[in-house]
């Protein structure tokens, strides 16, 4: 775009939802910056790659850390197609996957 280049860091195809999915690794909190990068990454594919039959571009971000009053406040109330989540550097024990599971 106006001779930049900008890079998403995988992007992914849904057979069954028939959509892209685009996913941004962050590894730092979250900043208002980064889910408006991802909400430009959405729009370019929305716009330009996607094809009529498809549904729109879903986004996650994956980060250390995140505000839920940063995501809601930067977001619109309707937003359906960009998510964030919090990664954890270890896995936790046996015992708690087990009793997650159930």
């Amino acid at each position: 775009m106006d001779s930049e280049n900008f890079y998403v860091d995988l992007v992914l195809y849904n057979r069954l939802l028939q959509c892209f999915v685009l996913v941004d690794l962050k590894i730092g909190k979250l900043k208002h910056q980064d889910i408006g990068q991802m909400q430009m990454y959405v729009n370019y594919y929305d716009r330009y790659v996607k094809q009529d039959f498809e549904k729109p571009t879903v986004g996650i971000i994956i980060c250390k850390d995140r505000s839920e009053a940063v995501v809601e406040t930067t977001l619109p109330k309707e937003n359906n197609t960009i998510f964030s989540k919090e990664y954890k550097l270890y896995l936790p024990s046996k015992d708690a996957l087990k009793a997650l599971v159930k």
